[in-house]
């Protein structure tokens, strides 16, 4: 059997996780809970909430047409609002229940693992790396990482081949062609590895808002749709 696959890269939302229609409004509400100064002294929370969506609007844009990265800090810089990140309690609790891990994760890292495969996660977000690394290890799966990156602590967003570069980066691996990326949109994820030189593996289980899809779409190398599908198909990859 051949072994030039040696790693496998997964993206975070709507592939590890559950993909879930969110309410931006109610987002942006739970978000507005940490501005403790506005240019406008008679803003209200509601103010604040529609200039932070607009504001997440243009963070959107910056990732799909520049693939340029983007914090929380800068979103609320964006919006012209100071906030204090000990009072983001409403927003991670707004989105606490889309984030979490999909059951056949930990059994399908394992198998992976098990089969020599390295295992990855490079996620565009604006959120800190804590955030992310908590969430796994509330699921108990953060054991299983041989390493991973998320875009708001690089310069860079998926599609852009230096975000797949520091994704290889951290889990040790050099050659792309040896690596497969898991994710569920054809721009970021599936034509991004493609266009790093890496085979990808569509999750199509997430309806993509239309300003969030790019300018080119790619043709999978293969399809899950489920995740306990993954290492069978990387075995198949592995022999091909």
């Amino acid at each position: 059997m051949s072994t030039s696959i040696e790693a496998v890269i997964f993206d975070w939302g709507g592939t590890l996780t559950a993909w879930h229609d969110i309410d931006f409004h109610a987002e942006s509400l739970a978000l507005a809970q940490a501005v403790i100064h506005s240019p406008d002294p008679d803003d209200d929370v509601h103010a604040h909430a529609a200039r932070l969506h607009q504001a997440g609007a243009t963070v959107w844009g910056w990732s799909r047409d520049e693939q340029r990265s983007a914090t929380l800090e800068d979103l609320f810089t964006e919006a012209g609002l100071g906030h204090d990140p000990a009072l983001l309690t409403a927003y991670r609790e707004f989105w606490e229940p889309h984030t979490l891990t999909d059951p056949q994760v930990g059994p399908m890292w394992r198998d992976l693992r098990a089969a020599g495969i390295t295992v990855g996660v490079l996620s565009n977000t604006i959120w800190p790396r804590e955030w992310h690394r908590g969430w796994f290890e509330r699921d108990g799966v953060l054991d299983l990482l041989d390493g991973d990156v998320y875009t708001s602590e690089i310069p860079w967003t998926k599609p852009s081949p230096k975000a797949f570069e520091a994704a290889m980066a951290a889990i040790g691996v050099s050659d792309p062609s040896r690596c497969v990326y898991v994710g569920d949109r054809l721009f970021d994820d599936v034509w991004g590895a493609q266009n790093a030189g890496m085979k990808a593996i569509h999750i199509p289980h997430s309806t993509i808002p239309a300003e969030q899809l790019g300018h080119s779409e790619g043709v999978p190398d293969a399809v899950a749709h489920e995740l306990k599908e993954i290492p069978a198909i990387v075995a198949g990859l592995r022999s091909a």
